[in-house]
């Protein structure tokens, strides 16, 4: 198969992404004014692409941030026939000044299992549910995490309520044997990952504290880029990867949602 072509459309023009130019000034890279989406392709295909355009149309209208999502379906048409059916992450940009990016990027590399790393942090109501440029909080956290000698943070209120990781959400088996996960009401991101596992499988949604996560049987995260990954340790507690009936069980949910194209435009 071809080499993955590293392509960027900055405004409608596909250039290699090394050479992309985003003119200035923008508040969307001069402070975080704007918002994305990451989507995954399987064999050229991208999946859940209606899914991602309605998520950030939310996000982007919770900024009074215009978008021309028309624009933005031909940026992608025009990059996804590069692609030549290979696998991929799409990511989409718009930023305050008005420009559409739409990037071609490589599949980052995930063990089978994480560890993670509690750190405190307080949602911002204004924010809640968007997924906006302003993500330097989310990678401080995993700055902090990986100090403390974990792969990954996990976000908690300052009363201990679970939250979720910086990019990805976390489901956990309780003593009481239900598969949970925080409800967005709490300002986790209503993940399409997640939405897959919670229509699949039976997920108790709601707010948790983290001695109920300590206290899991199997722990697991789910993301785009992740699909379904393993948590093998929390707060240096380790939790069992193997058996781990309802991971397994998430991961067969997830990859027949994406067999069968669920949710695909």
């Amino acid at each position: 198969m071809a080499e993955l072509p590293l392509l960027t459309s900055v405004d409608g023009s596909i250039t290699h992404s090394d050479q992309a130019l985003l003119p200035l000034p923008d508040d969307g890279f001069f402070r975080g004014d704007g918002v994305f989406e990451v989507m995954r392709c399987y064999a050229g295909r991208p999946f859940a692409l209606g899914e991602h355009l309605d998520r950030m149309e939310r996000s982007a209208d919770a900024l009074d941030l215009p978008v021309d999502r028309e624009a933005v379906e031909e940026d992608l048409a025009d990059l996804l026939r590069r692609v030549e059916g290979q696998d991929c992450l799409l990511r989409i940009v718009a930023t305050r000044a008005g420009r559409r990016v739409v990037s071609i990027e490589p599949l980052p590399a995930h063990p089978a299992s994480v560890s993670l790393a509690t750190v405190t942090y307080s949602t911002t109501v204004i924010l809640s549910g968007v997924k906006s440029l302003s993500y330097a909080a989310n990678m401080q956290a995993t700055r902090i995490a990986r100090k403390a000698g974990a792969d990954e943070a996990l976000l908690v209120t300052a009363d201990g309520l679970v939250l979720e990781p910086p990019t990805s959400t976390l489901f956990w088996v309780s003593g009481t044997g239900s598969l949970r996960t925080t409800d967005t009401d709490a300002g986790v991101l209503d993940s399409i990952t997640r939405r897959r596992v919670i229509e699949g499988c039976d997920v108790e949604v709601g707010s948790f504290d983290l001695d109920d996560l300590l206290a899991a049987s199997e722990a697991f995260l789910a993301s785009t880029t992740r699909e379904i990954q393993a948590v093998s340790e929390v707060d240096g507690r380790p939790i069992p990867t193997d058996p781990a009936p309802e991971t397994h069980e998430a991961a067969r949910v997830f990859a027949a949602a994406v067999e069968m194209g669920n949710g695909d435009s």
